[in-house]
């Protein structure tokens, strides 16, 4: 279903990016997947950009925090999942082990949100949806299609999402090793896998995929606008995927999904 007009607790509802040149990105991914970008005033004195495609909001970005920046954090995504209340949900974070990385705060009328970080380090957003209930398409070419933490203790991370958010898990294996699903209900929400030796010291976090209909294409694009492919497109049992990074340097990832016959 790619049209959303709601998400249960626990189902990824946004990503947003934060940048250290908002015009770039704006330039960039409008290249990239056709958005378009809408400057909205907020009580900060800082824009927020929203994109939309096909008219339909798919994303956000403004400018990486100061006070990030100052401490050498690098422009990234941030992922968000919906809950029904962020007060609530943090409350059960720190008692399941996780930590508060930014409190709860209400943004206008859009909802409230807080930042909070697994036992094992990773960021993710949560959002209680007023005005702004999340993206308005998803899977769909040029929209979000998964949320996926890399992390180096999968056994701790999923007893922390099954006690702060009520996650399940399925876990699948596949060439490069285990893999695990996490559902809300029967749906499969977000994804999660063992970091590899090969990763180094890159610290636990959430990555995004965009979905597009040509993955050789718009690999080629990612580099023609600017941007630097970390991965080259390869297969993998869901699709054909490369990794890559924007301009500023944030990283995501986009993969043409197989499909049903393949």
């Amino acid at each position: 279903m790619p049209e959303r007009t709601a998400y249960k607790h626990g189902v990824p509802s946004w990503v947003d990016l934060g940048t250290s040149d908002v015009e770039g990105a704006k330039a960039f991914y409008s290249g990239l997947f056709g958005w378009t970008s809408e400057d909205l005033p907020t009580d900060v004195g800082v824009a927020y950009t929203m994109f939309s495609k096909n008219g339909k909001t798919v994303a956000g970005a403004a400018p990486l925090p100061q006070e990030l920046a100052a401490r050498g954090t690098p422009p990234m995504w941030n992922s968000y999942l919906n809950v029904d209340s962020v007060d609530e949900t943090i409350a059960k974070v720190e008692a399941a082990g996780g930590h508060v990385a930014m409190p709860a705060m209400d943004v206008m009328s859009s909802g409230r949100m807080a930042f909070v970080t697994d036992p094992a380090g990773a960021a993710i957003g949560l959002w209680q949806a007023g005005d702004h209930m999340g993206a308005e398409l998803v899977n769909e070419a040029g929209a979000l299609t998964w949320n996926e933490l890399m992390t180096d203790d999968t056994a701790t991370v999923q007893q922390f999402f099954a006690d702060a958010i009520g996650w399940d898990a399925q876990i699948d294996e596949i060439p490069q090793g285990s893999y695990t699903f996490f559902k809300v209900g029967e749906d499969i929400v977000a994804g999660m896998m063992q970091k590899t030796p090969d990763m180094g010291s890159m610290p636990n976090y959430w990555n995004i995929y965009f979905a597009v209909d040509d993955c050789e294409s718009v690999a080629a694009k990612v580099t023609d606008l600017g941007g630097t492919l970390v991965a080259q497109p390869f297969d993998t049992p869901y699709g054909r995927m490369a990794v890559a990074q924007d301009p500023q340097g944030a990283m995501f990832s986009i993969i043409q999904a197989n499909q049903p016959d393949e």
